[in-house]
């Protein structure tokens, strides 16, 4: 996956303001290996600059008066990092609008990298930063999945518009790599859709991802 972008401002997810970290539940992946020729760190954090700024750009275009998260953090073990007081866990990513930052686990991050693919972190950081943007514009629910199913959306229009804006080249295997990836960070079948934590299962989330992929922010609901 290559970006080609003018850099513009930084952009960020929704997480509680109470502190209640918001997470793709992903699995640590059994292996390191890769078939994707993703391996090294610099690799892995070119491309985590590259989405960061790839959705700034894309933002900043679509909201009026949009102001970038505060920070992108990295951290290594659980509680290090806190939201509103609550240590976030690892084997996540978080959107904390408490500190209006996001943070995620490095360690987590480089494995599904090197297992899935480079296109994994610019899902990872597009959902992300759709919580962001749910945040700046107010947007709440009633059930936490209505918001990170509509948070897939946003991130597939963000990365199907900057596609099509010519401002992203997906390379072979990339579309492969986000199915991959969001078959890795679907809810347990036995998961209550109700619940606080719900996120939605493979089926809904890459459902609402390739909605947006496809069509833009049109299915989003954004009102």
């Amino acid at each position: 996956m290559k970006t080609r972008w003018v850099p513009v401002v930084v952009l960020v997810m929704v997480l509680s303001t109470a502190g209640c970290a918001e997470s793709p539940s992903a699995p640590s992946p059994r292996s390191t290996s890769t078939e994707d020729g993703t391996m090294t760190v610099e690799e892995f954090e070119r491309d985590i600059t590259g989405a960061v700024e790839l959705a700034e750009q894309y933002w900043d275009g679509k909201v009026r008066d949009f102001q970038p998260v505060r920070r992108v953090l990295a951290y290594q073990e659980e509680g290090e990092v806190s939201c509103g007081g609550q240590p976030l866990p690892r084997n996540n990513a978080a959107y904390c609008s408490a500190g209006d930052f996001i943070a995620y686990d490095v360690r987590w991050a480089v494995a599904v990298f090197r297992q899935i693919g480079d296109a994994f972190l610019f899902y990872l950081l597009g959902h992300e930063y759709a919580h962001a943007v749910q945040a700046r514009l107010g947007i709440q629910t009633r059930f936490t999945i209505q918001m990170e199913l509509q948070a897939d959306c946003m991130a597939g229009a963000y990365i199907g518009d900057s596609v099509r804006g010519k401002s992203l080249t997906l390379d072979d295997g990339d579309l492969d790599e986000f199915r991959q990836g969001l078959l890795a960070v679907g809810d347990n079948p036995d998961q209550p859709w109700f619940a606080p934590d719900a996120h939605g299962t493979a089926e809904q989330r890459s459902a609402s991802f390739f909605s947006g992929y496809e069509k833009s922010l049109d299915p989003c609901d954004l009102g």
